[in-house]
């Protein structure tokens, strides 16, 4: 991010009404327009946490995000440059169902419409180039998608300032425990449900906060661990084999050395060719992760995307 641009996110909120896709329109009060719901980034988030909380503050509706659709980017009146960065995120029934939303002075309505006249319907053409970008996925047969995430451990306390074994190595006291406390809401805006770790105390570490936020087990395995993958008995293709066929929103908690064969599993168990955006995603630093995207129904058509956030903190 830039110092003088101004950051915000949101989606493109979408269901199927009777097999037919509908797209989530907002109506805003003060500025008498159609657009889709977004916001300026609070500080401290992450442009995915943003981009969820907006939604939700706009519409009522909770969501978790799907693949990045797109980043638009226009002068505000003073001059500034604004920069919107958007995913896709299916409203279930049941967010749907549980929705607060009420007229209020930002927000006049929400409607649902078809893609031709949600296009029709917005005000700015930065909208409509988002959501046109949205449906090359949609007419590609994309629309559904789960996503498996790769993420190394938070900052660890240094191999030199350690007597006992490499895995029982903990994260640093201070910066590593914050990176982990800060994962929780960047993981979450992914919809994570299912929580695997390598055996090391760090990997497991790392995960902990998340894994108390939403309420879910640890699963560890050394087949994921540093020490297994030195030794030769790690079993990468197992794990996430399993993973994909599950279909369900996923985070790995793995060591550097390891994420270059976890991103290979990935494009080998969905048919993706592997190339040097394999590298790029899996040279992590501490409490980095790459998110790849994956469709729902037909997971071995291909990796849709893979997008990489670095810590905060």
């Amino acid at each position: 991010m830039t110092d003088t641009a101004v950051y915000a996110a949101g989606g493109v909120v979408w269901r199927l009404v009777e097999g037919k896709l509908k797209i989530l329109l907002i109506h805003r009060t003060a500025y008498a327009d159609v657009t889709l719901p977004k916001g300026k980034v609070d500080p401290g988030e992450t442009l995915a946490e943003t981009a969820v909380r907006e939604i939700f503050e706009e519409t009522g509706i909770r969501v978790a995000l799907g693949i990045p659709v797109g980043v638009s980017r226009y002068r505000m009146p003073r001059g500034r440059q604004k920069i919107v960065h958007y995913w896709a995120a299916e409203a279930t029934e049941k967010a749907i169902r549980a929705s607060a939303f009420v007229p209020n002075k930002e927000i006049a309505a929400i409607e649902w419409l078809s893609p031709r006249r949600a296009l029709a319907q917005l005000s700015y053409p930065v909208d409509v180039e988002i959501l046109e970008q949205f449906l090359t996925y949609v007419d590609d047969g994309v629309l559904a998608t789960f996503p498996i995430i790769a993420l190394r451990h938070a900052k660890a306390t240094p191999r030199e300032d350690w007597d006992g074994p490499d895995a029982a190595r903990p994260l640093a006291p201070g910066r590593g425990a914050r990176q982990a406390k800060a994962l929780v809401g960047q993981l979450a805006a992914f919809g994570v449900r299912r929580i695997i770790s390598s055996d090391a105390v760090r990997c497991v570490a790392t995960v902990t906060p998340l894994a108390k936020a939403l309420g879910r087990p640890i699963h560890s395995t050394p087949l994921i661990g540093q020490d297994a993958w030195e030794d030769g008995t790690s079993d990468v293709r197992a794990v996430i084999g399993k993973r994909v066929r599950a279909r369900k929103p996923a985070v790995l908690s793995s060591h550097g050395p390891v994420l270059p064969g976890i991103l290979s599993e990935l494009a080998l168990a969905t048919g993706t060719l592997r190339g040097s955006y394999l590298g790029s995603a899996s040279s992590l630093e501490p409490a980095a992760f790459s998110v790849v995207h994956l469709p729902r129904e037909h997971p071995g058509s291909g990796i849709v995307s893979i997008e990489t956030h670095v810590p905060k903190v």
